[in-house]
């Protein structure tokens, strides 16, 4: 099928799909391709009874689903659609390859489903602050008075969206993952940008290298603009590598004084000197820093990408400095939960690997950490060595606690440090306990893992939930 756009129900009819995973997008492409007339079979290694009765709901729609068996490729498949997590070493994709068969992502499919009118993508990548940047371009955008939807590796699965139809949306804020775009040859964005690039998935990707590659992806083809970050080179590298359509330009964002053809910060203002007549002499103020929430330089940087995405698509400054007021961030990313005798708390438990926390910690002054979990093969020497002058202390929890142990007794030896052995369900309560009586008024008590979160919790939601009550019930002990 190459690159070529199946629109109509008439251009799938007749085609063997396989839909590999019974997640969301699995269960989204398989209803949407079904419903075009193709013969759909999903197959999943799993056989619980949540996976039985997901099956048990695609069948009754007539798409056949094979459970226990995610590597033997179905007979007469000639397109197969996976999710997103399934690695590239999958055997069914090994069994898909020998049988000349092709291998694409549900974003994929939705590219190809899009009509001639459809909505344009602006689209985001990075290894950090994706979700954050892609909501606040949507509201930028929905400020604007555009019809617009924040999609992609977030909320309503996009294929969902492509069929709603060419009228639905002016225009798309589009998350997209280093996965999704290893399986999405054919994506061609308005515009897009890469937030930042940091060792993360390697064990998916093989290598550092294919995985930057699999984000530069996302400036392929690009129309209006490619954004990147002027403090990381490798995201400018991958730009000037990128085969982006004539008169396409490289935006970058900073936060120091933008030269031209960048955002940038001056005086505790967001300012854009990319997108005005006279780029050589002008800028044009956006917004204040007051204006974004939370203020945090890497937080900053996210409302910087988003402006310059939306300004490419010729949004006026008002509804940029608008949009980044009434957006309000999800849980979990720096959150504040509340001061304690003069202590803030912080809930960052997004913030799983160091990439992140490095961003977290350059926030705050004077921190208690609370950190630990699931290391996934990170190593936290750089980390630490950047933040032992910000650390008054710091409490460890989790499986892979001894690995950032070990960093601070090389690199902050002077810092204190509270080892905390136990992974049950009072283990935040005593961690945040621990960590405030390590603080003193002005600090900031800072949980921000470093790691995954699976080792004590469900996910990080279940993680931060929990910091968020030790917290509380802290409060109510102190007052």
């Amino acid at each position: 099928m190459g690159s070529r756009k199946v629109t109509t129900a008439s251009d799938w009819q007749g085609r063997n799909v396989t839909v590999a995973g019974l997640g969301v997008s699995g269960i989204s492409a398989a209803r949407a391709l079904a419903g075009l007339g193709a013969s759909v079979t999903v197959v999943d290694g799993g056989s619980g009874d949540a996976h039985r009765e997901r099956a048990a709901s695609l069948e009754a729609d007539g798409i056949s689903v094979r459970l226990g068996d995610a590597q033997t490729l179905p007979e007469g498949t000639d397109l197969v659609v996976t999710s997103p997590g399934w690695k590239p070493s999958s055997p069914l994709f090994a069994a898909a390859a020998a049988a000349g068969v092709d291998v694409v992502g549900d974003v994929e499919i939705a590219w190809r489903l899009r009509g001639p009118d459809a909505a344009p993508w602006l689209a985001v990548t990075g290894t950090n602050g994706k979700t954050t940047t892609t909501q606040m371009l949507a509201s930028i955008l929905t400020a604007e008075g555009l019809r617009t939807a924040a999609v992609g590796n977030i909320g309503t699965p996009i294929v969902d969206v492509v069929l709603e139809g060419d009228d639905a949306y002016d225009v798309l804020a589009v998350e997209l993952s280093s996965y999704q775009l290893h399986w999405a040859p054919s994506v061609r964005a308005h515009s897009a940008t890469v937030l930042n690039l940091a060792p993360d998935h390697l064990d998916w990707h093989g290598s550092m290298e294919a995985y930057a590659a699999d984000k530069g992806r996302i400036y392929e083809g690009n129309q209006v603009a490619c954004v990147y970050n002027v403090a990381d080179k490798a995201t400018e590298d991958l730009v000037r590598e990128a085969d982006v359509e004539e008169g396409c330009r490289a935006i970058g964002f900073t936060l120091n004084a933008p030269a031209p053809s960048q955002l940038g910060v001056v005086d505790g203002i967001l300012v854009d000197r990319a997108f005005v007549p006279d780029r050589q002499k002008q800028a044009q103020e956006l917004a204040e820093i007051s204006d974004v929430q939370p203020p945090a330089p890497h937080n900053i940087a996210n409302a910087l990408a988003a402006a310059a995405l939306a300004r490419a698509f010729g949004v006026r400054a008002t509804a940029v400095r608008d949009g980044l007021r009434a957006f309000c961030p999800d849980a979990h990313r720096i959150e504040h939960v509340a001061d304690v005798a003069g202590v803030a708390y912080v809930d960052d438990s997004k913030a799983t690997n160091t990439h992140a926390v490095q961003a977290s910690l350059a926030a705050y002054e004077s921190i208690v950490w609370i950190a630990g979990g699931l290391a996934k093969g990170a190593t936290f020497d750089e980390l630490v060595t950047g933040a032992a002058k910000r650390l008054r202390g710091a409490v460890l929890i989790g499986a892979d606690r001894e690995l950032i142990r070990e960093a601070l007794a090389r690199h902050a030896p002077e810092v204190p440090v509270v080892d905390l052995d136990r992974t049950d369900t009072g283990a935040m309560s005593e961690a945040v306990r621990r960590a405030a009586e390590l603080a003193q008024p002005g600090d900031t008590v800072l949980m921000a893992p470093a790691c995954a979160s699976m080792d004590m919790f469900t996910n990080y939601n279940k993680r931060g939930e929990a910091f968020a009550d030790a917290v509380r019930e802290l409060g109510s002990t102190s007052a």
